[in-house]
């Protein structure tokens, strides 16, 4: 599984010309699913994601997390983070889970973050057409494989 983790002022999903999700102060995460990933993987992913300290303290060091400071959560499933381009030009994604194995692992993802950070949270929809806007604030930027974990 690969995240991308954006810290946000404001974010939002748009589907259709009608706006899914929004948030405020929190985190947009692109979510990526492999056919290897299991639920192992997303309970240690939704565990990092809420409690990642990437949030200012008082003194302006990024040591809170978005638990800490009432943030919001939008996930967006994000197949194109399993993209491989080492040959030519045109990426290959044949490492992203298909939709029926994905399908599962993005639902459960999104449980287990909701349950973690003890509130709902925003979504995309699977394999629709999204628009995605935020404001990336920082800008902070962070990408998390649970096949490396560093």
């Amino acid at each position: 599984m690969r995240v991308t983790i954006q810290r946000v002022s404001e974010a939002s999903v748009t589907i259709d010309e009608k706006v899914k999700s929004s948030i405020g102060n929190g985190l947009l995460v692109l979510a990526g699913f492999e056919e290897a990933d299991t639920l192992e993987d997303l309970e240690w992913m939704s565990a990092k994601i809420v409690n990642l300290r990437i949030f200012s303290d008082e003194n302006d060091q990024m040591n809170l997390s978005v638990k800490d400071v009432g943030g919001d959560i939008i996930i967006v499933s994000q197949f194109t983070l399993h993209a491989l381009t080492k040959k030519g030009n045109r990426p290959s994604f044949i490492r992203a889970a298909k939709p029926d194995v994905a399908i599962p692992l993005y639902e459960k993802f999104v449980a287990q973050v909701e349950k973690d950070l003890a509130k709902r949270i925003g979504t995309g929809e699977f394999g629709a057409d999204m628009k995605v806007t935020l404001i990336n604030d920082g800008p902070v930027t962070i990408n998390i494989d649970s096949k490396n974990r560093e």
